[in-house]
C-alpha cells in the first residue's frame, strides 16, 4: 500500500525501477518489491569472493519514502554481519544514502554500492569504531571475527536431501533387501474403540522367495552328497573285486608250479626201477 502522500510520479517512478529490475543482470543478487506494497522492496547480497564474507548471503530491506525519489530510501541490513560501516542492528553509513542522495539513483545502484563496501570498507567514516580501529590495527584478527560472523550468520542452509520415491531404483532394492530372509507374520489388530460387530481381520503369514530359495539349495547339496557316497561305494566294491581275482589268479599260478616240481622229482626214481646196472665178472 502506498503512503497516502504519495504522488503519481512516484508510483510512477517505482513501476519504471521494477521494469528496469527485471531487465538488469542481476547475477546472485536479488531485488524485488512486496507483492502487495510497492514502497517496501526487499533483496539479497552475496559476499563478494576474496573477501571475509564470501560464502554468507545478506538480506537488506528497503523502505522508500512517500516523496521518493526527492528523498534518499532507508536501507538496512537484516543478517546481521560484522563490518565497520554497518552497525549491530542494521543501519548502513554510506554516503549515497545520506547527503549524496540523488533522484538520479536507483535502487538498483544502491545495491551494487553495498555489494562494493562489503569489499571495500570504510574506516574514515565508521558507524562502530571499534572494528575500525581493529580494521587499521590487527587485519587478522578482524577478517577473521568478519568470518565467524559470516558462517554464523549468513551462511545458507545446506539442502536437506531428498526421501527416494517409491519407483525409484533405490526405493525398490531396499524392498527386496527387506523381503529377503525368513518369513515375516504381520497382524492386524482392530483398534480397542472399534465397534463390536467389526470382525478381526485373520493373521497372513508372508514367506518370501528367498525361503524356497534356501530349501532348494538345501536338497540340492543333499543329493550332491547322496550320489558321492553311492559312488565311493561302488569304487569301494570293484577294487574289492579286483583283489579277490588278483588272490584267486595267485592261488593258481602257485599250485601248478607246485605240480611241476612234482613231476620232475618223480621221474628219476620211475627210470632206477626200470633201467638196473649189469656188472659183468671176469674170471
Amino acid at each position: 500500500m502506498a503512503p497516502p502522500l504519495s504522488s503519481s510520479m512516484t508510483v510512477k517512478r517505482i513501476h519504471r525501477e521494477v521494469a528496469d529490475a527485471k531487465k538488469e543482470d542481476l547475477g546472485a543478487i536479488t531485488l524485488a518489491p512486496s507483492p502487495d506494497n510497492l514502497f517496501h522492496w526487499t533483496g539479497s547480497i552475496p559476499g563478494p569472493q576474496g573477501s571475509p564474507y564470501e560464502g554468507g548471503i545478506f538480506r537488506i530491506d528497503i523502505h522508500l519514502a512517500a516523496d521518493y525519489p526527492f528523498s534518499a530510501p532507508k536501507v538496512t541490513f537484516s543478517t546481521r554481519i560484522y563490518h565497520m560501516n554497518i552497525s549491530d542492528k542494521g543501519g548502513i553509513c554510506i554516503d549515497i544514502l545520506k547527503h549524496n542522495w540523488s533522484p538520479a539513483l536507483s535502487l538498483f545502484k544502491v545495491v551494487l554500492s553495498l555489494s562494493s563496501l562489503l569489499t571495500d570498507p570504510n574506516p574514515q567514516d565508521p558507524l562502530v569504531p571499534s572494528i575500525a580501529t581493529e580494521y587499521i590495527r590487527n587485519r587478522a584478527q578482524h577478517d577473521r571475527t568478519a568470518r565467524q560472523w559470516t558462517e554464523l550468520y549468513a551462511r545458507p542452509p545446506s539442502p536437506t536431501p531428498l526421501e527416494p520415491s517409491s519407483s525409484s531404483p533405490a526405493a525398490i532394492s531396499n524392498l527386496g533387501n527387506k523381503r529377503k530372509g525368513k518369513g515375516r507374520a504381520s497382524a492386524v489388530v482392530a483398534p480397542s474403540n472399534a465397534s463390536s460387530s467389526s470382525a478381526l481381520r485373520p493373521e497372513t503369514i508372508i514367506l518370501d522367495d528367498s525361503d524356497d530359495d534356501i530349501v532348494a539349495s538345501a536338497s540340492t547339496a543333499s543329493a550332491r552328497q547322496r550320489a558321492k557316497k553311492r559312488q565311493r561305494d561302488t569304487d569301494t566294491i570293484d577294487i574289492d573285486l579286483v583283489e579277490e581275482e588278483e588272490r584267486a589268479s595267485n592261488k593258481r599260478r602257485m599250485s601248478s608250479r607246485a605240480d611241476n616240481r612234482g613231476g620232475r622229482a618223480m621221474n628219476p626214481a620211475r627210470g632206477s626201477e626200470t633201467t638196473g646196472e649189469v656188472i659183468v665178472i671176469d674170471d
